[in-house]
């Protein structure tokens, strides 16, 4: 229930934010850290990122629950998975593609297995006593997302209008990442 609380509340916040009046520039107030609220489960606790890809030979779901309990007895308290959805293939970097170039967010990527599968996992590792936390791709997809054709308007534009463009860095050049279309968060519709 307490996890349920701190989701509403946060989902809150996001949507209070969502609802920002229409004007040139926002203000943003930053929170200082200390007054952060952390889960109690999360504070000194060990986090291991998990990728399903390299973890096993198999690359697999199935191959990697069989190794939850030497992860905990190493003591390992979150796995954090690596994305697990999907990756898109056009434009894709090498033969197996970015785990950042999400080409469907409500699906499993079929490579390491399906949803029952992972579900497996997550009851397998809460058993154990373990959290799991997912790596959620929030600033790009894939370039063949269906957004893409859908919701152009969700990508960010180059000088010329045209849409979508690789992710930009911090300074609003665009990087290497070849295979992920950027998400323009300055659009408000």
């Amino acid at each position: 229930m307490k996890n349920l609380v701190q989701f509403v509340a946060i989902a809150a916040i996001v949507a209070a934010c969502n609802e920002a009046p229409e004007t040139e520039e926002t203000v943003v107030e930053e929170v200082p850290l200390t007054q952060v609220a952390h889960p109690e489960w999360s504070k000194n606790a060990n986090i291991y990122e998990v990728n399903i890809r390299q973890y096993t030979p198999e690359g697999t779901f199935k191959a990697f629950e069989k190794h939850l309990p030497r992860l905990k007895a190493m003591g390992v308290d979150i796995l954090w998975f690596m994305p697990i959805q999907p990756i898109g293939k056009l434009n894709r970097k090498g033969s197996m593609g970015s785990y950042y170039s999400i080409s469907n967010y409500e699906e499993v990527n079929p490579d390491f297995g399906t949803q029952e599968d992972f579900n497996r996992i997550v009851d397998s590792a809460h058993a154990l006593g373990m959290k799991v936390i997912l790596d959620w791709v929030a600033n790009h997809t894939s370039f063949d997302h269906n957004w893409v054709t859908d919701r152009p308007d969700f990508y960010t534009k180059d000088s010329l209008g045209n849409s979508p463009i690789v992710a930009l860095d911090n300074d609003g050049n665009p990087t290497d990442w070849s295979d992920v279309a950027d998400l323009n968060y300055n659009e408000r519709d």
